[in-house]
């Protein structure tokens, strides 16, 4: 399991654009929040990534980008996107690659069958490619400030 103190896991994921994001490309340049969710549409999933794109400026202030991450597929990203009027980028891990890289996979019983599905949770990953802060299985209200003062705690400014 991935520990405060590590580097984060390496990857490249398509983006609702259709284009390929690399966390590499950040490193050196801006810290990194990525916030793993279960579904695009869904209410906690609508509810965290608008509280996202609202307060991307502030976290923009602060070098920082946000990347939600489902196993959603592009598409259904730029749906998402389009119908909600979201400014923070989604990244499709479709055959969950990245979710198991950073350990968010859970297996729940559902109608007798069991189902992996994505653990709501959050990794804060600093301009030097280190993880700072995970957040698991987090509640999506209120969630964006939380991370927001986690970002801000790494370059030691308070709220």
């Amino acid at each position: 399991m991935l520990q405060v103190g590590q580097p984060a896991p390496p990857f490249s994921l398509p983006d609702a654009s259709m284009e390929m994001m690399s966390l590499a490309s950040f490193r050196g340049k801006k810290h990194v929040v990525l916030y793993f969710y279960p579904r695009d549409g869904t209410p906690g999933c609508t509810i965290q990534a608008i509280d996202f794109s609202d307060r991307e400026p502030e976290f923009a202030k602060l070098d920082t980008i946000v990347f939600g991450i489902s196993r959603d597929d592009v598409l259904s990203h730029q749906s998402f996107r389009d119908e909600q009027g979201l400014s923070v980028q989604l990244l499709a891990d479709t055959e969950a690659e990245v979710c198991r890289l950073y350990d968010v996979l859970r297996v729940k019983t559902v109608d007798g069958r069991e189902k992996a599905g994505v653990e709501r949770s959050t990794f804060v990953i600093d301009k030097k490619g280190v993880l700072r802060h995970i957040l698991r299985d987090v509640n999506p209200r209120d969630h964006a400030d939380a991370v927001l003062d986690c970002v801000k705690a790494l370059d030691g400014r308070s709220r």
